[in-house]
């Protein structure tokens, strides 16, 4: 968690003042618009090799927490649901998504709290092997859908 990383594929990418790292020890209220919580944490993949033993190749993963009215943030990639699912103990689903561009093999997930219905986590796992489909040069774009100051 000590090293988080943007995964908003631009060449220029100034960091927001709202954009907060947080940890298990700072779980306290949500203060800013934009906040990663969790750093790199790893899925294992299956990859086989000559003697047939499966051996595991880590994804890295990122997750947000956004306050939206709005789902689906416009992170610059393009992404098709491929499932959804009711998770226990929430009255809100999760939708799965994946890359539509050929050859990527990044995947997110998206819910909404079950705390607070405003924050939306977004959990990105792996990193996109393309460039950002349309330039997003800095977060304007996201926190304009947002809407939750007027100072923006």
């Amino acid at each position: 968690m000590e090293n988080c990383a943007t995964i908003f594929g631009s060449s220029y990418s100034p960091a927001p003042s709202n954009l907060l790292v947080n940890t298990d020890a700072q779980q306290a209220e949500f203060q800013d618009e934009v906040s990663l919580v969790k750093g790199p944490e790893t899925d294992e993949v299956k990859s086989g090799n000559k003697k047939g033993r499966n051996r595991r190749r880590k994804l890295p993963r990122y997750a947000f927490q956004t306050r939206s009215k709005v789902d689906i943030l416009d992170d610059g990639y393009r992404w098709r649901k491929y499932g959804q699912k009711s998770v226990k103990n929430n009255k809100f689903p999760r939708g799965y998504y994946r890359c539509t561009h050929r050859g990527c093999n990044v995947k997110k997930q998206i819910q909404r709290l079950f705390e607070d219905g405003d924050i939306v986590v977004t959990t990105y796992e792996g990193m996109h092997s393309h460039p950002i489909e349309h330039s997003n040069d800095n977060f304007e774009n996201i926190l304009s859908q947002m809407k939750i100051y007027s100072g923006f």
